[in-house]
């Protein structure tokens, strides 16, 4: 079973079964990153985190024999996947907005088990919270915290600079101080 923070040595020998096709890689890899980009969709604001989770992991295992690279590094680039995935979702959402007049326009809800368990997590009070931020400083706080990307992995996720990951989770932090959300 893949610990929290990595697969470690396993990493290598389930990254080649996976570029082999290996269905049991494929399962690891979703075991072990799987919760954490759902619930980096969550926070995103995504319509149906697990639908689009289970999308994510398609992207991935549709181009995994091209990876190159280190376990960090596998992980960055899933997450970035991911969002590319908010960033389409977010595009989608728009246009419909647009096209749709604003009396028909819902908000996404949660349903069945999903809001059972968010609503134990106080997800109400994290969407409000991150409600406050702008779009980038939403994403550069999921990514560190949810996801708990260091800054250069976010930084290769969100296709910014380290410095631009940095900044943008200052102000995201000053802002969530500036509204009581946090304390100094």
């Amino acid at each position: 079973m893949p610990s929290a923070g990595g697969l470690g040595e396993a990493f290598e020998p389930v990254l080649a079964a996976a570029r082999a096709g290996e269905a049991w890689a494929f399962g690891r890899l979703f075991e072990w990153l799987g919760r954490p980009v759902a619930g980096y969709l969550r926070g995103a604001g995504v319509e149906d985190p697990d639908g689009s989770a289970n999308e994510v992991f398609l992207r991935v295992f549709g181009a995994v024999e091209r990876f190159e690279g280190t376990e960090g590094r596998f992980r960055s680039w899933v997450f970035s996947i991911a969002h590319n995935l908010v960033i389409d979702e977010r595009r989608k959402r728009a246009r419909r907005l647009r096209s749709a007049p604003l009396e028909d326009a819902a908000e996404p809800t949660v349903g069945g088990a999903d809001e059972a368990v968010l609503v134990a997590l106080g997800d109400e009070r994290v969407r409000t919270l991150l409600a406050r931020l702008v779009p980038d400083q939403r994403d550069v706080v999921l990514l560190r915290i949810v996801a708990d990307l260091s800054i250069e992995d976010t930084a290769a996720a969100l296709g910014k600079s380290p410095g631009a990951v940095k900044a943008l989770q200052h102000r995201a932090m000053a802002t969530l101080r500036r509204t009581g959300a946090v304390s100094p």
